[in-house]
């Protein structure tokens, strides 16, 4: 049987840290699938769609991982991936606490469903979506963060 596990979150945009957890991820399970949150009331940095523009390019060789854009609950798009567990990332204490309780939460609501939660190597662990976008906001560069031959002014909206 295949084991699938889905990676949700914002991913606005796509760092080195989400990269790194994908690939403890598929030392874990056949197939990962980036799930990308679409909330339609907030504007983030990137589109829904150059987000998974931009995921879908770092993993064009890896047939092990997909991308989707899910409007749902986390619980309700694994299931319909046929995924078992859901990948959470965990770089600190308050990321802990807040995963704790939504993997609690998910228990109650999705049985089936596991949640295993990673944690970054010390190399990424600083690295978040929020300090990208904040660094590029006050003029530094951002590169660095990003996946390798990411350029983040290629995926930007208007």
């Amino acid at each position: 049987m295949l084991r699938v596990a889905i990676f949700p979150g914002s991913f606005d945009p796509f760092t080195k840290g989400h990269e790194a957890i994908v690939e403890e991820a598929l030392r874990l399970v056949d197939r990962v699938v980036i799930a990308i949150g679409h909330n339609t009331a907030k504007r983030g940095l990137l589109s829904v769609e150059a987000r998974r523009a931009l995921i879908e390019r770092v993993y064009a060789n890896e047939p092990r991982v997909e991308v989707s854009i899910y409007m749902t609950l986390t619980g309700d798009e694994a299931r319909r991936l046929g995924a078992t567990t859901i990948i959470r990332s965990v770089r600190n204490t308050q990321d802990f606490e807040y995963e704790r309780t939504m993997e609690r939460a998910n228990r109650e609501v999705f049985p089936e469903l596991r949640t295993v939660m990673l944690f970054p190597s010390k190399e990424v662990e600083h690295i978040s979506s929020s300090l990208v976008r904040e660094l590029r906001a006050f003029g530094h560069p951002v590169d660095s963060l990003l996946p390798e031959g990411i350029k983040l002014e290629e995926y930007i909206r208007d």
